[in-house]
C-alpha cells in the first residue's frame, strides 16, 4: 500500500517491502520510492528522514526526465536484432576488455536494462529493442563491467569512464528513455 510524506514542495510517494535482507535500502528504479527493508525493520520514517535530501534530488531528477519523454524518437527492432546487436557487442567487450561471459539471456525486466550475476551470466531487458545503438552499447559496457566491479563504486565508474567519458549523460538519457518506453508498452 502507498504511503506519502512531503520534503519542501513536494508529495513524494512510497511503498515499504520487507525481505530477508541485512539492511534497509532505498531504490527508485521505476520512479516511485521504494523502501526495501530487512523483515524486522521498525524505523521508516528515521530511514526517510536521514535520506530526505537524496529522495528529494531524485524527484526532481525523476519528473525531469518524464517531462523529456515526448522528445524521444523510439525505433523498435525485432528480438532477433537486438539479441544479434548484443551478442555482437559482448563479443567485441570481451576481445577488448579480455573477460570472458558464461551466458547471455534476455528476458523482460521491471526496473532494469541488464544485470549480471555472480555465474558471470549477463541478463539483458529485451525493452532495449527501443533504445538507439548508441545506448545499447553503452548497457552492454555498462553490464559487462560488473564482471570487473560488482558494485556502483567509484572503482567501477573509473572503469566505465574509461570508455564512456560521457557515463552522466547517457545514465540520464536512459532514465528518460525507460519512461518512454513504459508509456508506449501501457498505451
Amino acid at each position: 500500500m502507498a504511503e506519502k510524506f512531503k520534503i519542501h514542495n513536494l508529495d513524494i510517494e512510497y511503498e515499504t517491502d520487507y525481505r530477508d535482507i541485512k539492511y534497509p535500502r532505498l531504490e527508485f528504479k521505476t520512479g516511485k520510492l521504494l523502501l526495501v527493508l530487512p523483515k524486522n525493520y521498525k524505523d521508516e520514517n528515521k530511514l526517510i528522514e536521514k535520506h530526505k535530501e537524496w529522495i528529494y534530488k531524485k524527484s526532481l531528477i525523476i519528473d525531469s526526465a518524464k517531462k523529456e519523454v515526448k522528445n524521444k524518437k523510439i525505433r523498435p527492432r525485432s528480438e532477433k536484432e537486438i539479441k544479434d546487436l548484443i551478442i555482437n557487442f559482448v563479443d567485441k567487450f570481451s576481445k577488448e576488455k579480455n573477460i570472458g561471459v558464461n551466458k547471455i539471456y534476455f528476458r523482460k525486466l521491471k526496473s532494469k536494462w541488464g544485470s549480471c550475476s555472480q555465474k558471470r551470466n549477463l541478463t539483458f531487458n529485451i525493452a532495449l529493442r527501443y533504445l538507439p545503438d548508441y545506448l545499447i552499447r553503452y548497457v552492454v559496457f555498462h553490464e559487462m563491467t560488473h564482471l570487473e566491479e560488482k558494485n556502483h563504486n567509484d572503482r567501477f565508474w573509473c572503469l566505465v569512464a574509461k570508455k564512456f567519458k560521457d557515463y552522466p549523460q547517457k545514465e540520464r538519457e536512459l532514465l528518460v528513455y525507460w519512461f518512454s518506453i513504459q508509456e508506449l508498452i501501457a498505451n
